[in-house]
């Protein structure tokens, strides 16, 4: 049931209502992943897209670099140009 609950937080973040019709109940075994809501952070960074909105200066790769250095993760990059 922690999945519905999780929906029904995202109706109310959305200020929406609906009726969920729920046909068949689900079992997720939790030692082979995560509920969305109990991610734990570590598991969101590495897994994750930052959104960054780069401010005029550094470089992409600049900015990439920092990323990498902030969150200790071994790979980050950015598709497109981070230019303004």
């Amino acid at each position: 049931m922690e999945i519905y609950d999780f929906i029904y937080k995202i109706d109310s973040f959305c200020n929406y209502s609906n009726n969920w019709n729920i046909i068949q109940d689900s079992y997720t075994n939790e030692k082979y992943g995560y509920f969305a809501d109990k991610r734990p952070i570590e598991v969101l960074i590495k897994n994750s897209i930052i959104n960054a909105d780069k401010p005029p200066g550094p470089t992409s790769h600049e900015v990439a670099y920092w990323i990498k250095q902030m969150f200790k993760v071994s790979k980050a990059g950015h598709g497109g140009t981070l230019e303004p």
